[in-house]
């Protein structure tokens, strides 16, 4: 095989790994935005506690990127403990201090973690989801 075809083989192969990369990078993105609008969908309701029996209950929340599983602990109509079970987050750890701010008021309506706002949600309607499971 002489220079230039091995040349342009090279610039084939270049060009193959650049198309696929480029198409991984849109593939990315999209996934990326599908889940900001997911997370931005969420709302958080107010759970009446008077309504929740004593118990203990699992919820989860999973939205594909960052996903969070707990353990609610309801005694006399109140929240005695949350265990934050499983929170895969890439940069939201900070917002695993929300189980903490939801026992100390007894609501889900505390204000989200600066630099963890997805997470922060994501642990709130996992909390949310819990305590819907132990409603009268």
């Amino acid at each position: 095989m002489d220079n230039n075809a091995k040349i342009l083989k090279m610039r084939k192969w270049v060009v193959l790994v650049f198309v696929s990369l480029l198409g991984l990078s849109i593939l990315n993105c999209n996934r990326l935005r599908e889940y900001k609008q997911k997370v931005d969908a969420i709302v958080i309701d107010d759970i009446d506690l008077q309504q929740v029996s004593d118990g203990e209950y699992i919820g989860e929340c999973d939205m594909d990127l960052v996903r969070a599983k707990v353990l609610v602990k309801i005694k006399d109509h109140r929240i005695t403990e949350i265990e934050l079970l499983e929170h895969d987050h890439g940069r939201g750890e900070n917002a695993e201090v929300i189980p903490e701010k939801v026992v100390e008021v007894q609501l889900l309506k505390v204000d989200t973690i600066t630099g963890a706002t997805c997470s922060s949600k994501i642990i709130l309607e996992a909390i949310e989801d819990a305590l819907k499971k132990g409603m009268n």
